[in-house]
């Protein structure tokens, strides 16, 4: 079960702080990994991350940065000073941006004598699909285009991207490990999809390829979500 634990990520999407804080507690020891994004870190802060990281937990800061490649270098060197283990930046930040993120992470985490953290690009996020991309823009067909960023990531210094279950079996041969895949958009079997139009359950997204699962309302909204997390760890590990 180790290996499970290891790979999936629990989305703390929890807007109090405190209340955050109290699910993580009841969490610890279930589970490694623990995802805090933009609307708990706008409000809780670097404060937050430090006692996660007391609790046992390894924190994926996900704030997705996307901005010119100097303000990019200089946030991902803060963020793993922070002692982060995975963070996130948009692929579609571009060449130089990539590049720069990867570098302030090694920077940063250099300086404060930490273990540099991963940097997973985000492809196209879980909760677009086909018609969102052609709104903005971007007439290839959204699995060319999440390749496309993919590959880019790698090339540009990136440990590994961030993108839907459902791109799994193009991305796993062409990016094989130790390039990393993330996947959001994680629902076991008979929960709800929410705002995720691509997803596959655990075992599925395991089956094909994924290295982190990231799961939050089927464990958040769960009566128990101890037994919920042992649940879907328990399929996590079945499928690995």
């Amino acid at each position: 079960m180790s290996d499970a634990l290891d790979r999936l990520v629990f989305a703390l999407d929890v807007s109090d702080p405190a209340a955050a804080l109290s699910l993580a507690e009841r969490l610890a020891g279930e589970l490694r990994w623990i995802k805090v994004a933009t609307t708990l870190f706008t409000r809780a802060g670097p404060e937050l991350i430090g006692a996660l990281r007391g609790m046992g937990y390894s924190v994926f800061l996900d704030l997705k940065f996307h901005d010119i490649p100097a303000q990019v270098h200089g946030a991902c060197a803060s963020a793993a000073a922070l002692g982060v283990g995975l963070l996130t930046v948009h692929a579609s930040g571009g060449p130089e941006m990539l590049r720069q993120a990867a570098a302030g992470a090694a920077d940063g985490a250099k300086e404060a004598g930490v273990a540099p953290p991963t940097v997973l690009a985000v492809t196209a996020l879980t909760s677009l699909d086909q018609a969102d991309l052609a709104a903005v823009g971007v007439a290839a067909p959204l699995p060319d285009h999440v390749l496309r960023l993919a590959t880019l990531a790698r090339e540009c210094g990136c440990g590994g991207v961030v993108a839907s279950p459902q791109e799994l079996t193009l991305l796993r041969p062409a990016l094989p490990a130790p390039f990393g895949i993330l996947t959001p958009g994680i629902r076991p079997a008979g929960s709800p999809a929410g705002d995720q139009k691509r997803v596959l359950t655990p075992g599925q997204a395991i089956a094909a390829g994924a290295d982190w699962l990231v799961v939050g309302r089927p464990i958040r909204n769960a009566d128990d979500p101890v037994a919920a997390t042992r649940a879907i760890a328990a399929e996590i590990a079945a499928a690995g």
